[in-house]
């Protein structure tokens, strides 16, 4: 079976965009679309209405947290950043995400998906999000429908720590990873934080291995596509 090749970016903001949107012209080219992971406190501005461009154009958007902070009364869990919805309660996390949806709405910007900060989703999380009709939840290592409960095992591939002296086996590394994923088939699962573009080298290795997927025989999509693929089934 040919492998779906899901290539997301996070980090987007008024000091990278010009990166991201590079970014997005090389997947253009490739006629591959993009999952952009937006964070509801963005507000209204260019990033905004960039993302609004390129959801109208066939990417796709997911709920990327809220402000990506811990509350004070829960240990904070670091991975780089703090991971917003690593910990949560479920009434903790509903607050959470009622604050998001408005400041959703606020933008106009509606999503049904939903990508926690560092990937990570405690299950009072998963909980809150079926209660608040979200239809799918990304982790590290899978992609959650929260409508059937169907869980596709898959980890996201991503550069990780900032050391440049591992720069180059980071790279290599991804790159490899990319293709062993395409040729099992499946779900390959590559993501970016729009940072990581500033290093040449980390940018064009994360081109490279969304070419080697696609010599390899996946071809590109996106987490909400995934959610649309189940509601055509079901129909």
């Amino acid at each position: 079976m040919d492998a779906r090749l899901l290539v997301s970016l996070s980090g987007v903001t008024t000091r990278t965009l010009h990166r991201c949107a590079d970014l997005a012209a090389e997947l253009d080219r490739r006629r591959v679309p993009l999952s952009v992971l937006y964070a509801a406190r963005t507000g209204e501005g260019p990033v905004t209405e960039w993302v609004r461009t390129r959801r109208t154009n066939g990417d796709s958007v997911l709920l990327h947290g809220y402000d990506h902070q811990v509350p004070p009364t829960h240990r904070a869990v670091y991975l780089g950043k703090r991971a917003e919805f690593a910990a949560l309660p479920a009434h903790e996390a509903r607050l959470r995400l009622i604050a998001a949806k408005a400041a959703l709405d606020a933008n106009g910007m509606a999503v049904d998906g939903f990508a926690p900060p560092r990937w990570i989703a405690s299950e009072g999380t998963v909980q809150a999000l079926r209660e608040h009709g979200f239809t799918l939840c990304a982790d590290l290592v899978s992609v959650r429908d929260l409508v059937s409960g169907q869980v596709q095992r898959a980890r996201v591939q991503e550069f990780g720590g900032p050391s440049h002296r591992t720069e180059t086996v980071r790279c290599f590394a991804l790159v490899l990873a990319a293709a062993r994923a395409a040729r099992r088939g499946g779900l390959v699962r590559l993501g970016i934080d729009a940072a990581d573009l500033a290093r040449p080298g980390l940018r064009q290795a994360f081109l490279d291995a969304v070419d080697v997927s696609l010599e390899n025989r996946a071809f590109g999509t996106t987490y909400g596509s995934l959610s649309r693929t189940r509601v055509k089934l079901s129909g």
